[in-house]
Parts: structure tokens; sequence; C-alpha cells
């Protein structure tokens, strides 16, 4: 069989990531998929348990496609930079990447609510060590 597996290799998986913070030095990234007619909005912390705040205006695009199910091909949608995303449509998915080198040190932890009942998952990606799965850093601690 081809191909390598990416978990702990090259990603990590938060499924359920609305409004959870997470730890994200050990990766170059962090993709969040987002669903749902909802407004995203990204904040960081030093710390795990620490009061979050605005990151400044770091998103100035998120990727969007018209589906929740993969039959549409993503889009890039410019926006003015801020640190939150506006989705109308609850059948689209959204893509926000923020990368490490956009948040300011010593901010170790990021979360990205919803506003409402908006669903999030959040796949840190490029990880710098890669592990076995099971010996992964626990990120949401």
């Amino acid at each position: 069989m081809a191909g390598t597996e990416a978990l702990g290799r090259f990603l990590d998986a938060i499924p359920i990531a609305a409004g959870q913070a997470l730890k994200f030095r050990g990766a170059s990234a962090v993709l969040f998929i987002c669903t749902g007619a909802d407004t995203f909005t990204v904040t960081v912390s030093p710390t795990f348990a620490g009061a979050y705040v605005s990151p400044g205006a770091v998103i100035n695009h998120y990727y969007q496609r018209a589906d929740t199910n993969g039959t549409h091909a993503w889009t890039k949608v410019p926006q003015t930079a801020a640190n939150t995303v506006v989705q109308a449509n609850a059948g689209y998915t959204t893509g926000i990447e923020v990368l490490t080198s956009m948040i300011a040190d010593p901010n170790a932890y990021i979360k990205v609510s919803a506003a409402g009942a908006g669903l999030v998952m959040a796949i840190p990606h490029d990880l710098v060590v890669g592990r076995k799965p099971a010996n992964l850093e626990i990120l949401g601690a």
C-alpha cells in the first residue's frame, strides 16, 4: 500500500472545537473548519486558562465551499482584516487558516468561538515534531 498515515506525522485533529482552547505552537498552522450560519471569532492567550483576547486583525481571507459534503470547489474569499469571519449560509463550509507566525508571542493557545450554534473542527498541521498518534501532545490542557 502506498502512502503514509497523516495523524501524528503531519496533523492532529480536534473534531468538536468551538470555544475550546488548544495549544498551537507545536504546528506551523491550524485550520479551523466551520459550518453553520454564524460569526466565528479567533482569540488567543499565553496560557490555557488565561484571558483570551483578539490577536488583532489577522484574517484577511478564508476559504469557503457551498456545501457541507464536498460537492463544490473551495473558493478564496477576501475580507477586510479582522479576527472574525461571518458565514451567512448554514449550508456552507468555511476554512480559516491561522499560521503560528501570525500570532504574537507569548500567545501559545488559540480558540475559535461561534456566536451561536455553529460547529468548529480544529486541524493543527505541519507538526513541528512527528510522533505516533498515541504520543501526540495533548492540545486541550
